[in-house]
This record gives C-alpha cells, structure tokens and sequence, in this order.
C-alpha cells in the first residue's frame, strides 16, 4: 500500500491539529495502521496505531490522552487528531501500515511508509 500523509503545520502549545493519511491499494482496509515521529536530532519514535478493526488502538505514553488515532476505511484514509499539542510534539510525523491485527508500537513491524508531514508547536 501507498502512504501519503499530510495536514501538518505550525500551531501554538495548546492547538489541535488533524493529520491525515491517504493510503492507495485494495487491501488497506485489513491493514494495521501507525503513527510515527522523528523530532530533530532524535530518533523515530511510535505515536499510536490502530488495527484494521479499529479497536483497542495502542498509544505512546506521550501522547495518551490528547492524540486520537482513527481510520475510515471507506476512505481509505487513517487520521490523527492532535489536541492540546506541546512544543515537544514537533516533529516529522509518518504514518505507517503493515499486515496483521496487532497494532505494534515497534517501526520494525511496519512495511510501508508514507513521506512525512512536518508539525511544529510554539511555546
């Protein structure tokens, strides 16, 4: 499957902002979905993901309780809803898919990568 995220931007400490990944292919719906980022100078790093049954999704410790991962798979499209956003959520985010129910927080797992969209928080 093709990935393409976007909707990133510049938002201030307490923003929202909603990314959006755009995948291509007929079997996106059996996919499990993720959300990665990768802050300058520091490794990647898992967000959250979300099974093809969007269930029980997995979060980053980070990131519980202000970021919502969800999928419509009509659209084909996976999202992250960011709230209450804080300068250390800057970073590039990717959005990532693999085969399989387990929405896995280790990179290793995912085969197909989406280009990355830049979100950057002020103070």
């Amino acid at each position: 499957v093709q990935l393409q995220a976007s909707g990133g931007g510049l938002a201030q400490a307490g923003d929202s902002l909603r990314l959006s990944c755009a995948a291509s292919g007929r079997t996106f719906s059996r996919y499990t979905m993720g959300w990665f980022r990768q802050a300058p100078g520091k490794e990647r790093e898992f967000v959250a993901a979300v099974s093809w049954s969007d269930i029980s999704p997995n979060y980053a410790e980070a990131v519980k309780g202000r970021f919502i991962i969800s999928r419509d798979n009509a659209k084909n499209t996976v999202y992250l809803q960011m709230n209450s956003v804080k300068p250390e959520d800057t970073a590039v985010y990717f959005c990532a898919g693999k085969v399989g129910a387990l929405p896995e927080s280790s990179g290793l797992f995912y085969a197909d990568w989406g280009q990355g969209t830049l979100v950057t928080v002020s103070s």
